[in-house]
């Protein structure tokens, strides 16, 4: 039998205008057989979370530009873990500081990726932390 294919969300929280990466990783994520949910721009922490009960998905993605990653993401996860979902992995992309990524490890992010991180190199994070969430549930 087939291995069902993963379902990811693909979201742009908060204010952030720019979506071309998140879309450009949607598409790979696609190309490489997943199934992808994409959001859109200016999505809440709430909308994120329920989209992603909904859709039913095995991992997140977050796309975030404008530098409030360390508010939309930590509210994400809790709103996930509110639901139900905190087993979901949340992988978040875009501009984060390296002085920002331990602290958003720590508060439960699968993977952080920054500007020239190769779109085969996000593939497999994808693909390992929803193997991994699986093993866990």
């Amino acid at each position: 039998m087939p291995e069902k294919p993963l379902r990811v969300l693909i979201a742009k929280p908060g204010l952030d205008g720019h979506d071309r990466g998140a879309k450009v990783i949607a598409r790979a994520l696609r190309d490489a057989g997943m199934e992808v949910i994409y959001t859109g721009l200016r999505q809440t922490p709430e909308m994120i979370a329920e989209a992603a009960l909904q859709e039913d998905v095995d991992a997140i993605g977050l796309s975030i530009l404008s530098g409030a990653h360390m508010a939309l993401v930590p509210r994400v996860l809790e709103l996930l873990r509110a639901q139900g979902q905190g087993h979901v992995p949340v992988l978040v992309g875009g501009i984060i500081p390296d002085e920002d990524v331990p602290a958003l490890k720590a508060a439960g992010v699968a993977g952080v990726f920054g500007p020239g991180t190769s779109t085969e190199a996000i593939i497999k994070a994808f693909r390992e932390a929803s193997r991994a969430a699986a093993e866990g549930a």
